[in-house]
């Protein structure tokens, strides 16, 4: 059951420069293996070369005893090897029946079996927890979350010798989490191999049997979980010690005065009837499971969807708003870091210059409409250093970083822009721990700067240490607030799942 499923042998990858230079390791049949290391170490890479998804520059590998090379995903997956990637990739215009079963669709004489396509899916579906998903649902209709938990039961309902998982949870509330890791539980008795790769340690401690970490694109260490530490894991990662930290006792910046009054916000079952206040140098956060109408409301204050009902205020203006597009919001002083950055944060073909100064390019810019290239890649560079963004230059075209540092860069460009109120949705999703503390720092200034921040994230821990307040929101509802002093995860959750749905409703597909 433990014998070796996968070896490499001094596999490396070269771009410009060496991403992947790792001599020897391995990965057993009925353990779940993480992955760890810092945004760009290597972690994506590696799995999606094992995943047939990029062809190595040298080396070998060998699966179930004979030469492993497969020179794209198909031939990964006819070998046994499953991958379900840290970006997501569905296709938005097709059901969900049809992604889940997608390049082995059932037919009939020629045409597409929809009754049987109806019927495997609702399988996976049910497999997995998620009966309240319609198999006919339009993909791209519901939220990364949902799209989220859709890809891992496609994966999860072929037959696989490996599975490789790259932040599974990162848009998962506690409660889908825990059905994925009692699906991984199973799978490893069944004797597959997982990898996991993950920026939270606590899952790693929690499921984990063994564990690698990558740092610089080479191999830090690998050991049983159990004969090491969550520090020394850090360290390990960083290269650095004795950086731990509590935030329990970080400082309050909130004032007095309201730098975002809404009231009635409405759309549909989404979001009803939403009122709330943050004042300038207070962090909010929002708490909520996956489908809460947290990320809903955002784009409706945003701008991004159009609202049927309610008004925001902007500091002590007494005129209600409501913002037709997100470039009135921006004009207004909103900024916005959005859940998909792939999608709606980033243009990822170009380069990290232009994605990190397009939001202020009229505002900073541009002089009659002639861009002030030595002014953009001056306030680019001071960006990159202030973020830590790991790249050969800021010519670099954004597709080519890692997921963490594109998320830096879909953050920077707001700190560009020196808006006064900042969306943050899930803004660590896919950050490794030391840029995860930058970030939380980054809050702690624009705080300090007074700014204001609304926070979303499915990481309660993370509203804990960054928030000065944490509201809640169940089924498009605001159904609680916690001061700082008052809250508790246990008091947060049980908000969470209050207000039941009617038995006449049902809960939104986001």
């Amino acid at each position: 059951m433990n014998d070796p499923l996968l070896s490499l042998q001094d596999l490396v990858k070269d771009y410009a420069v060496r991403v992947l230079d790792v001599s020897r390791l391995e990965f057993r049949s009925g353990q779940i293996h993480a992955l760890l290391g810092a945004n760009g170490a290597g972690k994506s890479t590696l799995s999606r070369i094992i995943a047939g998804l990029l062809l190595p520059t040298s080396g070998s590998m060998t699966l179930d005893g004979h030469t492993f090379a497969p020179e794209n995903k198909l031939a990964a997956e006819a070998a046994g090897v499953q991958i379900v990637q840290q970006e997501l990739n569905q296709i938005s215009t097709l059901t969900v029946a049809e992604n889940i079963l997608l390049g082995r669709l059932p037919t009939k004489f020629g045409v597409i079996d929809r009754t049987e396509l109806d019927r495997r899916a609702r399988i996976a579906l049910d497999r997995f927890g998620l009966e309240d998903i319609s198999t006919d649902t339009v993909t791209g209709t519901m939220g990364i979350g949902r799209q989220q938990m859709i890809e891992i039961a496609a994966a999860l309902d072929r037959e696989c010798k490996m599975l490789i998982l790259d932040e599974p949870t990162a848009s998962l509330s506690a409660g889908e989490s825990e059905k994925l890791f009692d699906w991984l539980d199973r799978l490893r008795k069944r004797g597959v191999a997982i990898i996991y790769i993950t920026h939270r340690l606590e899952e790693v401690v929690r499921i984990a049997d063994r564990v690698t970490v990558l740092r610089d694109g080479r191999h830090a260490l690998t050991c049983p979980i159990s004969e090491i530490t969550v520090d020394e894991l850090v360290d390990a990662m960083t290269g650095e010690t004795g950086q731990s930290e509590s935030r329990s006792d970080h400082p309050s910046f909130a004032t007095c005065e309201p730098a975002l009054k809404v009231v009635g916000m409405s759309r549909g079952r989404f979001v009803r009837d939403v009122s709330f206040t943050v004042h300038r140098g207070e962090r909010l956060g929002i708490a909520g499971l996956v489908g809460s109408g947290r990320t809903e409301l955002l784009r409706l204050l945003f701008g991004a969807d159009r609202a049927e009902r309610g008004d925001v205020f902007l500091s002590n203006d007494p005129s209600p708003r409501r913002f037709r597009n997100p470039a009135e919001a921006v004009a207004a002083g909103l900024a916005m870091v959005t859940e998909d950055r792939k999608e709606s944060g980033l243009l990822l073909p170009l380069s990290i210059r232009v994605n990190a100064t397009l939001a202020s390019m009229t505002k900073q810019f541009s002089w009659f409409g002639l861009i002030r290239s030595g002014d953009e890649r001056d306030v680019a560079e001071r960006t990159r250093e202030l973020m830590e963004i790991r790249c050969n230059s800021i010519g670099q075209p954004l597709e080519t970083l890692s997921g963490g540092n594109q998320q830096k860069v879909a953050i920077a460009k707001w700190l560009v822009h020196d808006a006064n109120i900042f969306f943050f949705d899930e803004p660590t999703r896919g950050i490794d721990v030391s840029s995860r503390r930058r970030i939380y720092k980054l809050f702690d200034q624009l705080a300090a700067d007074g700014k204001a921040i609304v926070i979303v994230s499915s990481d309660l821990e993370e509203l804990i240490q960054t928030c000065d307040r944490i509201a809640v929101m169940s089924v498009g509802r605001w159904v609680g607030e916690f001061e700082r002093d008052q809250w508790s995860a246990e008091k947060i959750m049980q908000a969470a799942f209050s207000n039941p749905v009617s038995l006449h409703e049902t809960v939104p597909s986001f």
